[in-house]
């Protein structure tokens, strides 16, 4: 099974930036969607940005594009996700994601790391 652990979460102050990174282990498929998920209280889980590992072309949802910025390391075995300009709305816990082969738009992945949280205060 493939294994997710993330970093970097914490506290900063609105318009402040993060980085998250996300690292995998146990990849049994020869292609994987990577992707960032988010859930804040009493809200759904969201997807907010996917990268294949076979041809790097990334997603964003509107809530994030622009801002968010997701890669991968050269070995596809660390994600980031770089977010800057951060807004007390992006506050939630965030979770790394993958799942075998090409279909990245789906909105349940195989695999989720433990999460790291995110607060933004005003």
């Amino acid at each position: 099974d493939v294994q997710l652990v993330e970093s970097g979460g914490g506290s900063v102050q609105a318009g402040g930036s993060l980085r998250l990174s996300c690292a995998a282990s146990g990849y049994t498929a020869n292609r994987y969607c990577l992707a960032w998920f988010r859930q804040a209280p009493g809200k759904e889980r969201e997807k907010i940005a996917y990268v294949p590992t076979s041809d790097g072309g990334t997603y964003y949802s509107d809530s994030v594009k622009g801002r968010f910025s997701i890669s991968q390391d050269n070995a596809k075995t660390t994600m980031y996700l770089q977010m800057n300009s951060l807004k007390p709305e992006d506050t939630a816990m965030y979770y790394c994601a993958a799942d075998p082969g090409d279909y990245c738009y789906l909105t349940e992945y195989n695999y989720y790391g433990q999460g790291t949280q995110v607060t933004v205060s005003s």
